[in-house]
C-alpha cells in the first residue's frame, strides 16, 4: 500500500468531524507499522482532543516506530489542547505524512519542520488537493477573515423558484430536501432575507434522519427591521443564536423589544440599495463564522452574485416546468447587458436525488 491509499482512509476519517469542530479544521489521521494500520483517530468535537491524539491513543505501545498520516499538519502551539508535535514524539512515531501544512502564514510549517529537526522523517503533499478541498472553508477563513460563501436554490427546470403566488412546497423532493439539511449541518451560518421570512416563516435549523444535526446560526438579512416579531426564527430554542443584520429601523423602539427576546442585532452599511455584503462578512467573520450558506430568496441571491462573495454554488433542479414568466426566478435584480458578462460556474459536479438534479461547482472570481 502507498502513502496515497492511507491518506485516503485519513480523508474519510477526517469527515466524520464535518460540521462539529468549526472554527476548527476536519483532521483524520492514521497509524500504520508494517503495513498494518495500528490506529485510527479524527478531530471529534471542538475543543476536544485532535485526530492524532485519538488515532495515538488507538494504537497505545504499537505506535513506537509507526508512520502516521495526517490530513493537516500537526499543530506546534497550546491552543484548546497541547501540541500535536509532542505528542507524536512521546509516542516514538518515525515518519510523519501530511496532506497539508498548516494554512495559518504565522505558523505554516511550524509543526513538520519541528518534528523534522527533531529527527523525524516528514512527507508533505499527499493527497494535497483533496485535502485543501475538505476544509476550503477553514483555509479561506484563516487566510481572509471571512466565511466560505455558499449559494443554494431548489428551481424548476425553467429556473423558478416559486410561483407568482409565492407557493414553493415543495419544488424538489425529499431526498434533496434531506441534503439541504447536511449543508445546514454544515454551515456555520444560514442566511435569507426578511422578505423569506415573511413569505415562507422557515425555522432555518437543522433536521437529519440519521444523527444529531448542528443548528447553524440564523441570519437575517433586514434593512428597515421589518421582522414580524412573531416570525419562527425569532421562538426558536437552540444552542445556536438568531442575528438580524439592519441599517436603519422603522420602529425605533423595536431593536430594544428584540434584543430582549435574545435576539442579536448587527448594524451593518448600505451599498448599491441593499445592506453591503462586504461589510456583513467582515462582521461573520469576527464572529468565528468559517461558513456560510445563503438559502435566499431571489434578491439575496441576487445580490451576493451581484456583490462577487460568493465561492460556491449549490442549485438544485426538479423536473418541473411552471410554464410561465411570472414565477419567482433564482436571482433578480439587474444582469448583465451580454452574456460576456455572466458569472463563470467551474469545476462542476453534478449529482442525481431521486429525480432531482444537484449541479454544484465554484464562482470564477470576477476581479
Amino acid at each position: 500500500m502507498d502513502d496515497q491509499f492511507y491518506m485516503r482512509i485519513a480523508l474519510d476519517l477526517a469527515e466524520n468531524g464535518r460540521g462539529y469542530t468549526s472554527p476548527n479544521p476536519m483532521v483524520g489521521a492514521v497509524a500504520v507499522k508494517d503495513g498494518t494500520i495500528i490506529g485510527k483517530g479524527w478531530h471529534e468535537v471542538l475543543g476536544g482532543p485532535h485526530a492524532e491524539v485519538n488515532a495515538l491513543d488507538h494504537a497505545g505501545e504499537k505506535a513506537a516506530g509507526a508512520t502516521l498520516y495526517v490530513t493537516l499538519e500537526p499543530c506546534h502551539h497550546y491552543g484548546r489542547t497541547p501540541p500535536c508535535t509532542e505528542r507524536i514524539l512521546a509516542a516514538g512515531i518515525r515518519r510523519v505524512v501530511i496532506a497539508a501544512a498548516d494554512p495559518n502564514p504565522k505558523v505554516t510549517g511550524g509543526g513538520a519542520d519541528y518534528l523534522k529537526s527533531q529527527g523525524l522523517d516528514i512527507t508533505i503533499g499527499v493527497c494535497e488537493e483533496a485535502a485543501l478541498e475538505q476544509n476550503e472553508a477553514f483555509f479561506k477563513f484563516i487566510r481572509t477573515g471571512r466565511p466560505f460563501v455558499f449559494l443554494k436554490c431548489a428551481a424548476t427546470l425553467d429556473g423558478r423558484i416559486a410561483t407568482r403566488t409565492g407557493d414553493s412546497k415543495w419544488v424538489t423532493g425529499p431526498a434533496s430536501r434531506q441534503y439541504v439539511h447536511e449543508l445546514r449541518h454544515w454551515a456555520d451560518g444560514i442566511m435569507v432575507g426578511v422578505g423569506t421570512v415573511k413569505a415562507d416563516n422557515p425555522s432555518l435549523t437543522t433536521r437529519l434522519d440519521d444523527k444529531k444535526g448542528v443548528d447553524p446560526h440564523r441570519i437575517i438579512l433586514d434593512t428597515r427591521l421589518s421582522i414580524p416579531e412573531d416570525a419562527k426564527v425569532l421562538q426558536i430554542e437552540s444552542a445556536s443564536d438568531t442575528l438580524i443584520i439592519f441599517h436603519q429601523p422603522d420602529d425605533p423602539e423595536k431593536p430594544g423589544r428584540l434584543a430582549e427576546k435574545g435576539v442579536g442585532l448587527l448594524e451593518a452599511p448600505v451599498k448599491d440599495g441593499g445592506l453591503d455584503f462586504s461589510a456583513v462578512l467582515e462582521m461573520l467573520g469576527r464572529k468565528n463564522m468559517t461558513s456560510l450558506m445563503i438559502e435566499g430568496g431571489s434578491r439575496v441571491l441576487g445580490s451576493a452574485l451581484r456583490s462577487d462573495i460568493a465561492d460556491k454554488i449549490y442549485f438544485f433542479y426538479a423536473p418541473k416546468i411552471l410554464g410561465g414568466d411570472d414565477g419567482i426566478p433564482i436571482c433578480s435584480g439587474p444582469g448583465p447587458e451580454l452574456m460576456a458578462g455572466s458569472i463563470p460556474i467551474e469545476n462542476i459536479h453534478v449529482k442525481r436525488f431521486d429525480e432531482d438534479v444537484l449541479i454544484s461547482g465554484y464562482v470564477r472570481r470576477q476581479r
